[in-house]
């Protein structure tokens, strides 16, 4: 019996798929990024904007509120309390900065080398003040300032010794930045330990094979791959440094003699605006003083982007 062999009709192609229409290849990418625009216009442009507004007038007893243009800024140029705010924080920059990033960097060498006990308990505890908020840091370490009632007052009177004034004028600028350097080292540590991560492990085998000790791994290959990152701790702390205002306004209350209301600029911009109620000179003093901050980051930025060139 012989079976005859029917071929199957072949099925039709399907037919081409049409894009759908309302809808580009990268028009997600806008929707995304709206919400930050929208909040970075709201929050950080409109009131920049207002304030440069505000220092273009002036605010007088006769006249009212006046149109002076560029008045304000000629006088903060000026003025000896705005300058004299500047240079503090300019020197409590050089004061603090390479003590916090010194010690930054011990520490993330420390933990990259493998060689540290309890690596993960130490590591949260140097990062640890930074999670407290600097406002209680400031009120914590005033306590222990206190000259007539802090526990190291206290312990030195037990001891029969003199304790240092930590808030008084010789030692005040030193105090704040005990303040800073304790809440931003651990932060600036995991930076710089981060940045350590990245580099290739196979280098320092090499280097080992070679003869290499920890010592020459650390400053022949270790700290110019750290290069980088130091620039960006180095250009956080300018901005900070500059920017400094919450220590020194609470410490004001403990040591009002010392801590005058144009000790930092920063403070000084606050108690023209909310005490001298003088709104339109307080935005020029904060305009000049974010000028300041943006040509002292550009010079930085240039001299270190000149150094990496070849």
């Amino acid at each position: 019996m012989s079976a005859i062999a029917t071929a199957e009709p072949e099925a039709p192609a399907a037919a081409p798929r049409r894009p759908r229409r309302g809808w580009r290849p990268g028009a997600a990418g806008p929707v995304f990024v709206a919400p930050f625009l929208i909040l970075f216009l709201l929050l950080f442009l409109t009131p920049l904007g207002y304030a440069a507004y505000l220092s273009l007038f002036q605010h007088k007893l006769i006249g009212g509120t006046t149109f002076v243009g560029l008045h304000n800024y000629i006088t903060a140029i000026g003025d000896p309390l705005l300058r004299q705010g500047v240079l503090r924080v300019g020197l409590f920059f050089l004061i603090q900065v390479p003590l916090m990033l010194v010690l930054a960097l011990l520490f993330a060498l420390a933990l990259d080398s493998g060689l540290m006990r309890l690596a993960r308990v130490i590591r949260l505890g140097v990062f640890l003040p930074y999670a407290v908020p600097s406002v209680v840091a400031t009120l914590m370490w005033g306590y222990l300032y206190g000259p007539s009632f802090g526990p190291i007052t206290q312990i030195a009177k037990h001891l029969h010794v003199t304790a240092p004034n930590f808030l008084g004028s010789g030692w005040m600028l030193a105090s704040l930045s005990n303040i800073v350097t304790w809440e931003f080292t651990g932060y600036n540590m995991i930076i710089l330990y981060a940045a350590l991560q990245t580099i290739p492990r196979d280098l320092y085998e090499a280097a080992a094979v070679d003869g290499a000790s920890s010592w020459r791994i650390a400053r022949a290959i270790k700290l110019p791959a750290l290069k980088p990152a130091l620039t960006l701790t180095l250009l956080f702390s300018v901005i900070g440094s500059f920017q400094l205002f919450n220590e020194p306004y609470l410490l004001q209350q403990l040591a009002p003699n010392v801590i005058d209301s144009a000790y930092t600029a920063n403070l000084y911009a606050y108690t023209l605006s909310f005490t001298g109620q003088q709104v339109n000179y307080a935005a020029a003093v904060s305009f000049l003083l974010g000028l300041v901050i943006v040509v002292i980051s550009y010079v930085f930025l240039f001299l270190a982007n000149r150094r990496r060139t070849p």
